[in-house]
């Protein structure tokens, strides 16, 4: 298992932070996705290596900037 936390930025609610959930979730190898508008963390946990881009690419799709913190 790996671990990676990014910061996101435009987030303000629940529905902000279910939008990446959902989006980050489907990323390949992807099996838990924490995200907190308060602070603006993602933490993402895999089964692998974490393919960053594919990461950044999903916040992206989800209407969000981030960046590898």
């Amino acid at each position: 298992m790996s671990v990676a936390t990014f910061q996101v930025t435009g987030m303000t609610c629940g529905h902000c932070e279910a939008s990446i959930r959902e989006e980050v979730s489907e990323v390949p190898g992807v099996v838990d996705v924490a995200v907190s508008a308060a602070s603006g963390d993602l933490t993402v946990t895999a089964t692998g290596a974490i393919d960053d881009a594919a990461v950044l690419a999903a916040v992206t799709e989800a209407g969000y900037s981030a960046i590898p913190a």
